[in-house]
C-alpha cells in the first residue's frame, strides 16, 4: 500500500511538473506570437504610407508621360493587390510586385529631364525615398522576431508543448525582393557632355 502511494504520488508530481512546464512555454508562446504580430502590423504602416504615395507619384509622372500606360497599368495592379491582400504573405508577395513596377516607373523617369526638376515629383521622391527606409528598418525588425519566435517553437520540448497548443512555425519572412535590390537610382544632377574625342595622328608609313 505503501509503495503505491508512493508511486500515485511521484505520478501526481510529474503531472504537475509537465502541466506547470506547458502553462510556461505556452505563456511565452502567446507573448512571442503577440510581437510577431506586433512587429508586422508597424510594417503594415509603412506600406500603406508608400502605397498612399505612389498616386500621386504617379499623376506627376504622367503629366510627362502620359503614353507610359503599361507602366501606370502595372503600378496600379500590383498596389490593388497590396491593398486588398489579406495574411502577411499574401502582402509580402503583392509588395515584390510592386517593388518591380516602382523601379520601372523609375527607368521611365530617366527619359524625360524636365520631370527630373519637377519640384512635386522632387517632393515625392524624398517621401517615397524615406518610406523605403522605413519599410526597410521595420522589415529587419519583423524578421527578427519572427525568427525568435520560430526558433523557441522548434527547440525541445517547446516543440511538444506548441503542437498541443496548436502553435506552428511561420515561415511568412519579409525578405527584400531581387526587384527593390535593383531599383534604379534616379539622379538629378545635370547631364555633362562628354568631350568630344580627340582625332589621332595617321601612323607613319
Amino acid at each position: 500500500m505503501t509503495k503505491a502511494l508512493i508511486v500515485i504520488g511521484v505520478l501526481v508530481l510529474v503531472v504537475l511538473a509537465v502541466v506547470g512546464q506547458y502553462i510556461g512555454v505556452k505563456n511565452s508562446l502567446v507573448s512571442k506570437d503577440e510581437a510577431v504580430k506586433s512587429a508586422w502590423s508597424q510594417v503594415d504602416i509603412v506600406l500603406q504610407r508608400r502605397a498612399d504615395l505612389i498616386p500621386n507619384l504617379v499623376e506627376t509622372v504622367k503629366g510627362y508621360a502620359q503614353q507610359e500606360v503599361t507602366v501606370f497599368g502595372d503600378i496600379a495592379k500590383a498596389r490593388s493587390a497590396l491593398l486588398s491582400a489579406g495574411t502577411p504573405a499574401d502582402k509580402i508577395a503583392a509588395n515584390r510586385q510592386l517593388d518591380g513596377a516602382i523601379g520601372r516607373l523609375l527607368v521611365v523617369v530617366e527619359n524625360y529631364p524636365q520631370l527630373k526638376s519637377n519640384e512635386n515629383f522632387l517632393r515625392l521622391q524624398d517621401e517615397l525615398a524615406g518610406t523605403e527606409n522605413r519599410i526597410a528598418v521595420e522589415r529587419k525588425r519583423y524578421n527578427d522576431t519572427l525568427r525568435e519566435y520560430n526558433t523557441y517553437v522548434r527547440q525541445f520540448p517547446n516543440s511538444i508543448y506548441a503542437g498541443w497548443g496548436g502553435f506552428k512555425p511561420n515561415e511568412a519572412y519579409f525578405e527584400a525582393s531581387e526587384a527593390s535590390r535593383a531599383t534604379p537610382k534616379v539622379n538629378f544632377a545635370p547631364q555633362v557632355p562628354a568631350p568630344p574625342a580627340t582625332p589621332q595622328p595617321a601612323p607613319a608609313r
